[in-house]
C-alpha cells in the first residue's frame, strides 16, 4: 500500500480507504464482529491506514466495533466518521448540519469509538435548512477546540462546496480538505462538475460504491449460477446497459487474469490521481480480492474497452465549451 497526502494537508492515507458500513449485524446482511476483525486485521497488514464509517452505520454498531478494534493501536490509524443523520427520528434538532447537532453527534461518536478525537469528520449530505457559514465555523470550533483534526464534504453539490471552502478561505476557518462521492463506471456524474472541483481545490476523493453495489464484482458474470445470499441487488432488476457492462468487465479480467472487482476498482483509481476507492466487505476473502486491485495496470486498450460500453455524457457547459472554444478563440485556442 502506497500513500498520498489528504487533500492540501500533511496527512498520510493510503490508496484504499476501508469502509466500515458492513460492521455489524444490525439492519441487514452484515458482518460479525469476529469477521470484522479479520477484515480489519488484514487491511492494516496490507499497509492500510484509513478506515471510514458513520453514525448511522448499523444503528451505531460499526463505530462501537471499530473502538473494540482499535482499542490500543487507535494512533497508528486515520479514523472517520460522518454525521448528519438522525440520532433521534422524534428529535426535530436530531438530525441536519447545524451546531447542536454537529457537537451531540461528535459526543456520541467520540465515546462509541473509545476516542477523544477524530482525524477526519465528514458532513454526510447537504443540509437544505442549514446554512453552510453555519456549518463550517461550527466545524472550526471542533478543529481548534482538538476534537476533530480534519474536514470533508459528502454527497453535495460542487457549487455548495466551493462556497464553503471560499468562505472558509475568506474567514480563516479550516476547509474541506476532503469530498466522498459514488463513483463507478456504471455511475460517472462525478467527472461533470464535482472531480473537476475538486481537484481545483487540491481535495482527496474518497469514492463509494466502486463496484456499483455489487453489479461489477463479477457475481452476475462469473459461471456457478445466481448471486450469493444477502446481495444487495436482485438479478432480475438488472438492465440491459447494467448487465452489457458487467460482462464488458468480466471480459476485461479474464484478459488480464484478474477478476471482474479488481478491474473495476482499478479503473476508478486510474482516472485521477486524487481518487481513493472506498472498498467494503462483508467477508475476508472479499476484502483480500478487492485489494488486489493495487496490482492491476489497465493497458489503455482495456480502458478504451470498458469507457466504449460505459459510455458518459458530461453535459452543458462543459462539451458546449469544448465543441465551440476553436470558433470561439481562433488562434488564441491551445493546442
Amino acid at each position: 500500500m502506497r500513500y498520498r497526502l489528504f487533500g492540501d494537508t500533511g496527512l498520510r492515507v493510503s490508496e484504499l480507504f476501508l469502509g466500515a458500513m458492513t460492521f455489524g449485524e444490525q439492519g441487514g446482511v452484515g458482518a460479525p464482529p469476529e469477521e470484522c476483525r479479520r477484515i480489519f486485521d488484514a487491511y492494516a497488514d496490507a499497509g492500510g491506514n484509513v478506515v471510514d464509517t458513520a453514525i448511522n452505520y448499523r444503528g451505531g454498531a460499526s463505530e462501537e466495533i471499530l473502538g473494540e478494534l482499535l482499542a490500543g493501536r487507535r494512533d497508528r490509524f486515520v479514523l472517520a466518521t460522518k454525521y448528519t443523520a438522525s440520532r433521534d427520528r422524534d428529535d426535530p434538532n436530531g438530525a441536519g448540519n447545524h451546531r447542536k447537532n454537529l457537537r451531540l453527534s461528535l459526543e456520541l461518536s467520540l465515546r462509541r469509538l473509545r476516542t477523544d478525537y477524530l482525524d477526519i469528520y465528514w458532513v454526510h449530505m447537504w443540509d437544505r435548512h442549514t446554512p453552510i457559514e453555519e456549518t463550517m465555523r461550527a466545524l472550526d470550533d471542533e478543529v481548534r477546540a482538538g476534537r476533530i483534526l480534519y474536514i470533508g464534504i459528502s454527497d453535495t453539490p460542487a457549487w455548495l462546496v466551493s462556497q464553503a471552502n471560499t468562505l472558509a478561505q475568506w474567514h480563516g476557518w479550516t476547509a474541506f480538505a476532503g469530498l466522498q462521492v459514488p463513483y463507478s463506471l456504471l455511475q460517472r456524474d462525478i467527472e461533470r462538475d464535482l472531480l473537476p472541483m475538486a481537484e481545483a481545490f487540491g481535495m482527496t476523493v474518497t469514492t463509494w460504491s466502486p463496484l456499483a453495489g455489487g453489479i461489477l464484482s463479477g457475481k452476475f458474470t462469473r459461471p456457478g449460477g445466481p448471486p450469493n445470499p444477502g446481495t444487495r441487488v436482485d438479478p432480475a432488476s438488472l438492465t440491459a446497459h447494467q448487465r452489457q457492462v458487467a460482462t464488458v468487465v468480466q471480459s476485461v479480467a479474464d484478459d488480464l487474469g484478474a477478476t471482474a472487482s479488481q478491474v473495476a476498482i482499478a479503473w476508478t483509481r486510474r482516472r485521477s490521481p486524487a481518487i481513493h476507492p472506498i472498498i467494503g466487505a462483508r467477508r475476508l476473502d472479499q476484502l483480500i480480492d478487492n485489494m488486489g486491485a493495487l496490482d492491476i495496470a489497465l493497458p489503455a486498450d482495456s480502458v478504451a474497452q470498458l469507457e466504449s460500453a460505459a459510455t458518459f455524457e458530461v453535459g452543458f457547459p462543459t462539451s458546449f465549451i469544448d465543441e465551440t472554444s476553436p470558433w470561439v478563440f481562433g488562434a488564441a485556442q491551445p493546442n
